[in-house]
């Protein structure tokens, strides 16, 4: 048996494409069309399969790589020869340009080039007869065993007519549904359009997922982050999706994760250690009963926080300590510092200082920059810290890599680029891993203590409000008026006890209050 290099086949107009997920490691027997990795791009999430079966020797890659054609994943020691690679799938855009003709009126849309794909089971429908559609914006979401892909519009338009539904199998060629453009559109007659070659079909609304799945039903899982493969697994298992908590990447639930909702139906977090959770079924509740209401959807970025920040409020037995720090003496500084490099385009915010203090504090107590690993714990020796980001999507947390070999300058440069890119929803995968320590910083809001919620596998997060100003008498004689930023700092009872935390805190706000001490 030979040694083969396994490489990324042709994924159409895709490159640079993040690994979301690793299926093999070495020594594991693949079989053909077996799914090696799982790679997502802002369209499509897709699995590599195995062109041949034979044992994996050596993985080339980890999560959080980016990969290309080409891309070498693992070399193989197969079984036979490999077979020849299929023939390069045209881009989903050209093939949809080259169906719409140029001029108005009616046209038929149907599904474009989409690879080696046929029959592909339709799982969402994005749009109703009536609405209106930009270029590009998402027709239907089909899903085979190895991608889950996005139909665009061809152009834009007016939908007159949707006939297609959820279930629906179709291929190239297949008939999408009725799109009114140009002149056609503007100058529309009051007379309905007819149906073109097959009876006209309502879409089916595809939020309303299954919740008693039967076998070779098509359950609506569009809006649960996973895999095609493990898709294809819940189907098998007969598994709702929707109710499985996901312990993966970015919250994606993991093949894992449904075997074990499969195996006892509680929570993937719960069955580890042998127990589920006997909770109630949360209440069903016609609001509209009650009054106006309006319905929308949670952003992609709410639904994977929400499910990482309860399994980390469930699994992670949180205490917060609140304390505060004098930075009369330091705000001043920061001040004098921006007025003076304000030519050189230099702001240093608090924060900055902060991500500095928080790195010689993990110095001093190195129980801070560790992490469970079952029953052993890790102690890191680089100093990631991560800072959350306010978009207009939701909460998301950035990390400044090797903040210990930065200075606050340089740190408060590096916070301004990502949080940039964070509001633009183009922050990289890799530039949110790798944490040790994270702020969160409410200060342009407003409040004075809160209990931040720890970001795992972290084991701890500092949390900080605004700051204030407020009348101290340290000797109970004389008062002064000083400049305090209240801190709240939460950490797992697992790893820390309250004496650590205590002078961690303590320690914390004496740096803020002089940070000549990080020197000594």
């Amino acid at each position: 048996m030979a040694i083969q290099e396994i490489k990324v086949p042709d994924i159409g107009d895709f490159t640079d494409v993040p690994i979301i997920e690793l299926h093999v490691q070495p020594g594991d027997s693949v079989q053909v069309e077996d799914p090696l990795i799982t790679v997502e791009s802002d369209k499509a999430s897709m699995d590599v399969p195995a062109p041949a079966a034979g044992t994996v020797k050596e993985v080339k890659v980890k999560v959080g790589d980016t990969v290309s054609e080409g891309s070498t994943i693992l070399m193989l020691e197969a079984e036979g020869e490999a077979p020849s690679s299929s023939p390069a799938p045209a881009s989903a855009r050209e093939a949809g340009e080259a169906s719409a003709p140029s001029g108005g009126g009616v046209e038929a849309i149907t599904v474009p080039d989409i690879g080696d794909f046929g029959e592909v089971p339709i799982i969402e429908i994005h749009v109703q007869a009536g609405d209106r559609v930009q270029a590009e914006d998402p027709l239907i979401t089909l899903e085979s065993d190895k991608a889950s892909m996005d139909v665009p519009a061809p152009k834009a338009g007016t939908v007159k007519e949707v006939k297609v539904k959820v279930g629906d199998n179709v291929s190239k060629g297949s008939l999408v549904l009725l799109l009114e453009s140009g002149a056609g559109e503007a100058e529309r007659s009051a007379a309905p359009v007819g149906p073109v070659g097959e009876e006209s079909q309502k879409p089916q609304p595809a939020s309303a997922p299954s919740s008693t799945p039967s076998t070779g039903q098509i359950i609506d899982f569009s809006r649960v982050h996973a895999s095609p493969s493990a898709r294809r697994i819940a189907r098998e298992l007969e598994v709702d999706l929707t109710r499985v908590p996901p312990t993966g990447l970015k919250g994606r639930v993991t093949k894992e994760d449904i075997q074990a909702f499969a195996k006892g139906g509680a929570p993937a977090a719960a069955t580890a250690g042998g127990e589920g959770m006997d909770l109630l079924p949360w209440p069903k509740v016609d609001f509209s009963k009650f009054g106006p209401v309006e319905t929308q959807p949670l952003s992609r970025i709410k639904k994977i926080s929400g499910a990482n920040l309860h399994r980390n409020w469930v699994r992670i037995p949180h205490v917060t300590n609140h304390d505060e720090a004098d930075i009369t003496d330091l705000e001043a500084f920061r001040v004098q510092f921006n007025k003076e490099n304000e030519k050189a385009g230099i702001k240093v915010s608090m924060l900055a200082f902060m991500i500095k203090a928080a790195v010689a504090s993990l110095k001093r107590f190195p129980e801070f920059n560790a992490s469970l690993d079952g029953d052993n714990l890790i102690y890191k020796q680089y100093y990631h810290i991560g800072f959350a980001a306010d978009t207009p999507n939701g909460l998301v947390v950035p990390v400044i890599r090797d903040a210990d070999q930065k200075n606050v300058a340089e740190i408060a440069q590096e916070m301004g680029a990502l949080a940039k890119l964070a509001r633009d929803g183009k922050l990289k995968p890799d530039q949110m891993q790798g944490g040790c320590f994270t702020i969160s910083s409410l200060g342009g809001i407003g409040g004075l203590y809160f209990t931040p919620i720890i970001n795992a596998p972290e084991v701890a997060i500092m949390g900080v409000c605004r700051s204030y100003w407020k009348q101290v008498s340290p000797d109970g004689k004389q008062s002064d008026w000083r400049f305090m930023l209240p801190l709240s700092l939460s950490w797992d009872h697992r790893v820390i006890d309250g004496a650590a935390a205590a002078r961690f805190n303590v320690h914390f706000a004496n740096l803020l209050a002089d940070m000549r001490r990080i020197i000594m």
